[in-house]
């Protein structure tokens, strides 16, 4: 039985990006899901019908910018503007996985900057907040004028590690951006860390150059925040056991999973990956050799922090 959150002006609701995951919340917080429909104009078009009266609640709606993304931030803003229109109190937005946040600057002349793009869309749309996890770059918390709660997902990472209990384990970042990220695994677990240096010739073609630190004979952790297509990771664990390590674990909060990433990943020398339930996997994708882990306890704690008025970042001291 439902414990019952006692605010009825508390509402959740969900789209079409992660159902399982918005209901696996919306038990957490003690409400049951808002009665909403998303359904297609004979064209394609989105339509989206609020089906119980939200006038003056706190609403959250969750959706991750996931694939088919256009489709999935698209159902988003509509929603935002229903919510709008039905004079909600404040429309907070959940996204999970923030999709389009790899363009976060221009790398190149003539380059979009999508990642700024998407949150002035969604500000204008009406949202009031933004909760979301592990962002590509955090500095995209500044690409918002409203309120945005980022919430980690390296805890939940670490404590499936702890429990592992691992003798001597050395932490590894694919790539030298990621080393902050490795530095907060590394930290929660009490180990070392080690870099890959890599050149990458161009977009998703990634190339293992040499390894900074010490992995002999140790066991190895690979972090990343996404894995999409698998090359990156699959070259560095390859590399790890080439050079020395014991075995290769790696996790990451947001599985992508593009294209070749699973074969890549069934026929690498990953002896597991951990990842989040960001972002929704279709059946085929959940091989022996990937374990999801649930983000549903923290964005629903979450939620009733910021409904309450709460401190959010206390979550991870």
């Amino acid at each position: 039985m439902l414990n019952r959150y006692a605010d009825k002006n508390l509402k959740i609701f969900a789209l079409n990006s992660n159902y399982d995951l918005s209901k696996e919340i919306a038990d957490i917080v003690g409400v049951d899901l808002g009665k909403s429909s998303v359904t297609r104009f004979s064209d394609g078009e989105i339509q989206i019908n609020i089906e119980e009266s939200i006038r003056g609640c706190d609403v959250f709606v969750i959706q991750s910018t996931s694939a088919p993304v256009n489709e999935h931030l698209m159902e988003l803003l509509i929603m935002v503007d229903a919510l709008k229109r039905a004079s909600a109190k404040r429309i907070n937005i959940v996204i999970p996985y923030y999709g389009y946040a790899r363009q976060d600057r221009k790398a190149r002349a003539r380059e979009p900057i999508t990642a700024k793009l998407v949150a002035n869309l969604l500000e204008t749309s009406g949202a009031t907040r933004v909760i979301t996890l592990d962002l590509h770059a955090p500095q995209i918390q500044g690409f918002f004028d409203i309120s945005i709660d980022h919430l980690m997902g390296v805890p939940i990472l670490a404590d499936y590690f702890l429990n592992k209990h691992f003798n001597d384990v050395v932490i590894v970042s694919p790539d030298h951006g990621g080393v902050t990220r490795a530095r907060k695994l590394a930290d929660r677990l009490k180990a070392p860390i080690a870099i890959i240096d890599k050149r990458r010739p161009r977009p998703n073609v990634a190339e293992v150059m040499n390894i900074v630190g010490n992995i002999e004979g140790k066991t190895a952790i690979l972090i990343d925040d996404i894995i999409d297509t698998a090359g990156t990771i699959t070259l560095a664990a390859n590399a790890l056991v080439e050079n020395g390590a014991k075995e290769v674990y790696a996790c990451c909060t947001h599985p992508v999973l593009s294209g070749p990433a699973i074969e890549r990943i069934q026929n690498s020398k990953i002896k597991e990956l951990i990842v989040t339930n960001s972002i929704a996997l279709p059946e085929e994708k959940k091989i022996e050799k990937l374990k999801q882990l649930s983000v549903a306890p923290l964005i629903g704690e979450a939620i009733i922090r910021v409904h309450e008025e709460q401190s959010v970042s206390t979550l991870f001291d």
